[in-house]
């Protein structure tokens, strides 16, 4: 949902455990949102709770690269559990009932093909009357499931795009030994075998895939959610990018991306502005062996069809944890 950042302030911050972004801003609006975030960060560092107001860089740019820290953080559970591929589900901080039907569905399958699969749920901060309530409730839900991950940016639409580049940061700093990632929205269905049959036939480098949208429009329409204006993307379309439902990517790719991201002007189409950064890099995402893989539009449920799929969204008010449960009881899916 679109929200006006220029309205909120950033949530009470707790005590932070900092990972500092080794980049050097290169051009000067990136060096002027450095030097706010530097601010904001010695503010937050000396003991102040409260965050200075946010000041929107703009209606269509975001806030990066900016030293963003980890209030909720998980350090050790790649080194300890070694896996093959890290689920990154992006997911607000009040939507705990999200959380719980993944970890009671998909998210639950920790081995597929002898392959060792991991689950995270990445989260920015609450604003509003209730923010230091939610932040509370979201500790005791780390200590009982040691699965999220929540940086000090605001959670909201506009923020997609800094939410994704924390990610990128997170898997570089605490879980680069792990040989993919996939990002997927929290509304999906995800068949993780089928992931795994993919990922362990793939290419273990300059590797993304997804459903992959080629000549892409860039919407020049002021009304529109996704309009963009000449100045910040002169082009008439997007070079291909995966779309932001479910994507993968092999993870020597973090810190490419990162690197990429500092010439790149952060607009808030997250999965276009990492095409926008791929480009850059002169690496063009991989189109799926089968365009069926990944669905877009609610796939109906059957056995049978969600046997044959890696991720779908699906159809509005399912019952996600039962249909799980029915598609992984023993039998032929077709």
């Amino acid at each position: 949902m679109m929200q006006n950042n220029s309205t909120h302030t950033a949530a009470e911050l707790p005590e932070t455990r900092s990972v500092t972004t080794t980049q050097e801003p290169s051009t000067r609006w990136q060096r002027t949102v450095s030097s706010r975030a530097t601010k904001k960060t010695l503010e937050t560092q000396t003991g102040q709770r409260t965050a200075a107001p946010y000041v929107s860089p703009g209606p269509y740019l975001v806030e990066y690269p900016y030293e963003y820290h980890f209030t909720i953080n998980e350090e050790l559970k790649c080194k300890q559990e070694k896996p093959f591929v890290v689920l990154m589900v992006q997911v607000a901080p009040r939507n705990r009932a999200h959380r719980d039907v993944i970890r009671n569905s998909w998210g639950s399958e920790k081995l597929a093909n002898n392959q060792v699969v991991a689950l995270f749920f990445l989260l920015g901060m609450q604003t509003g009357d209730d923010a230091e309530q939610v932040h509370q409730q979201l500790l005791q839900e780390s200590k009982e499931h040691h699965d999220l991950i929540q940086g000090d940016f605001v959670d909201c639409y506009k923020n997609l795009t800094i939410k994704t580049m924390v990610m990128l940061e997170w898997l570089n700093s605490y879980c680069s030994s792990a040989a993919y990632a996939m990002k997927i929205d929290s509304d999906m269905f995800l068949n993780v075998p089928n992931l795994v049959n993919l990922l362990l036939k793939a290419p273990r480098t300059n590797y993304m895939t997804g459903l992959v949208a080629h000549g892409g429009a860039v919407s020049r329409e002021p009304k529109s959610k996704f309009y963009v204006p000449v100045d910040l993307v002169s082009d008439h379309f997007y070079p291909p990018y995966a779309l932001g439902l479910g994507y993968i990517l092999s993870l020597d790719l973090t810190t490419k991306l990162i690197e990429a991201s500092r010439h790149i002007k952060p607009l808030y189409i997250e999965d276009a502005y990492l095409g926008l950064c791929m480009r850059h890099l002169g690496i063009r995402p991989t189109d799926p062996p089968n365009w069926n893989l990944f669905r877009v539009f609610p796939l109906k449920y059957s056995r049978c069809a969600y046997s044959k799929v890696i991720a779908t969204t699906v159809p509005e008010n399912m019952d996600r944890v039962k249909t799980w449960k029915d598609f992984k009881k023993p039998g032929r899916y077709c």
